[in-house]
């Protein structure tokens, strides 16, 4: 254990939250952010400044490498549209 609470090499229970959240699939307009807000207890614009800290973290690489590396990949390609 880190002195900030992290398992040694390891994601917090938050960050591996967002992960699992980033990889499901939703049905609607919405239906994310409100999962996001009572299933995780923040506001929308929180998460996604995690998500993209996340999206340059080796650790979340090694925990959800699929997810990680599609972020990577969209976020490329919004770049290369500039």
């Amino acid at each position: 254990m880190t002195d900030d609470g992290r398992p040694a090499a390891g994601l917090t229970a938050e960050e591996a939250a967002v992960l699992a959240y980033e990889g499901r699939t939703w049905p609607g307009p919405g239906a994310k952010e409100r999962a996001i807000r009572e299933g995780l207890g923040m506001p929308p614009v929180r998460y996604y400044q995690l998500l993209n800290a996340l999206m340059d973290d080796p650790r979340a690489l090694r925990h959800a490498p699929g997810t990680v590396n599609r972020l990577r990949r969209i976020r490329e390609a919004q770049r290369a549209r500039r």
